[in-house]
């Protein structure tokens, strides 16, 4: 914290704009942890000074009080637990989250549009930033597709779980009979690279596409004739970018996120040898799912990876999804 200080203090600082901002957002993060271990130190102190008042006046009620508030701390010391663990090369990254509907049509597209709210609704109670990038308005209802920048501290590190195939089962809201349906939807996330980690790319190897932005507009859309769609050619994958101001900004966009995919492609690739394990996610559709949300008969949300469950499947979808989250990472590093 003494060497960011010292760093950002300097005169010299702004001289390099791009440097500075990463220097202060570092610094920022980092006041942001002491912050929570000071005060997490500061209200296990406080609570237990209150105990031992309350045990010596045998007030039940206070000390009823004092546990609930030592649950709530210790369900906070371990996410600040499990977020030290996110060290990997680009945890700390902003992410890219893509969502594509799967076959059924209505169904899957307005089930990737449910996904959408919940993983913005998730960002903005952690308070990250949310920019859409692309997106695809389904057939009646719903999204095709659809792409999201989250920002802020570890955003990679805590979704890079989330990427796999997502299964929903409920009676269809756009079935006159009633019936109960399942659909599926993929989720991929993918970390914002930064200049420091260089992934080599050949121009030769893309195709680069313009075209007229789609969608219903508003907040979401601009409606432009500079859309950009960037194919690389070797592995197949496909970005675009529609929601910036101009061809260049969509298409500097699209670079990013190429970049992000690629890098991500060479994790992949670089787990399933090390572990055995199957490069890619599969089929968007039966067997490949990694969370089951079953609305009906019954309510239950249930992580297929860690057992985890949750029947709470209003609060999930509307955002709160940090037990499945810290229950993967947990997971990934051994860490109970």
């Amino acid at each position: 914290m003494d060497e960011l200080t010292n760093l950002t203090s300097s005169p010299q600082l702004w001289e390099d704009a791009d440097k500075a901002q990463k220097l202060l957002s570092e610094k920022n993060s980092l006041e942001e942890s002491l912050s929570v271990l000071e005060n997490s130190e500061s209200s296990l102190k406080d609570l237990q000074e209150l105990c031992e008042l309350a045990e010596a006046e045998n007030n039940q009620e206070l000390i009823d009080e004092i546990i609930n508030q030592l649950q709530n701390l210790k369900i906070q010391t371990r996410r600040s637990e499990l977020e030290a663990l996110l060290s990997g090369e680009v945890d700390a990254n902003d992410a890219f989250l893509e969502i594509h509907a799967g076959s059924g049509g209505t169904e899957a597209q307005d089930w990737a549009e449910m996904l959408l709210r919940m993983y913005t609704r998730w960002a903005e109670a952690h308070h990250y930033k949310v920019e859409y990038i692309e997106e695809a308005q389904g057939d009646v209802a719903g999204l095709k597709s659809v792409t999201i920048k989250i920002c802020g501290h570890h955003a990679y590190g805590w979704l890079k779980s989330e990427s796999g195939v997502h299964r929903l089962v409920r009676i269809s809201p756009f079935d006159s009979n009633a019936r109960r349906h399942t659909s599926f939807a993929s989720v991929g996330v993918y970390p914002d690279i930064d200049d420091e980690i260089h992934i080599e790319i050949n121009e030769s190897d893309c195709r680069i596409d313009t075209y007229r932005a789609s969608g219903a507009g508003g907040q979401h859309i601009n409606k432009t004739d500079s859309a950009v769609r960037i194919t690389h050619i070797p592995t197949g994958i496909v970005v675009q970018s529609q929601n910036q101001r101009s061809q260049f900004q969509n298409k500097d966009a699209a670079w990013k996120m190429l970049r992000a995919r690629l890098y991500e492609m060479e994790l992949k690739k670089r787990e399933a040898a090390a572990q055995g394990q199957r490069e890619e996610m599969g089929d968007n559709g039966w067997g490949y799912q990694i969370r089951s949300y079953v609305l009906q008969p019954y309510k239950l949300i249930k992580d297929l990876r860690t057992g985890v469950e949750n029947s709470d499947a209003k609060a999930v979808l509307d955002g709160d999804i940090d037990l499945f989250l810290e229950a993967a990472l947990a997971d990934k590093v051994g860490h109970k």
